[in-house]
């Protein structure tokens, strides 16, 4: 980062956990994430476009046991439909429901997927 951007910065190596809490607290200016994290949402953090491309993109994808996806080939389809659906931003706000507000995983998802048309 500081070499791409020229930025001079103190940099420090943290767990992913304590990194939060310490811009929460005040205690330094930039982390690095996930743009789906939870904590997005939580903090009200502002996610910073990297023109210069030093992160790799992220992608979420399903992945299953090639045997799975034998026994039930209409898994694909279904998951087929969710791909390029779901915004970072909407991934975050997920997240942050099941991991902040104890909502459940499958709830969450079956809220999103039935406000989108993908679930009657």
């Amino acid at each position: 980062m500081q070499q791409r951007y020229g930025l001079n910065l103190l940099v420090q190596t943290m767990d992913p956990a304590l990194r939060y809490q310490a811009i929460a607290q005040g205690k330094v200016q930039v982390v690095d994430a996930y743009s789906t994290d939870a904590e997005l949402t939580r903090y009200h953090l502002v996610t910073l476009q990297d023109d210069q491309h030093l992160f790799p993109p992220y992608q979420g994808a399903p992945l299953m046991r090639r045997a799975t996806l034998k026994q039930h080939p209409e898994i694909a389809k279904s998951l087929n439909k969710l791909a390029g659906k779901i915004s970072a931003a909407e991934m975050s706000r997920m997240n942050y429901e099941v991991s902040v507000q104890g909502k459940s995983a499958h709830q969450v998802a079956k809220t999103y997927l039935t406000q989108h048309g993908l679930l009657k």
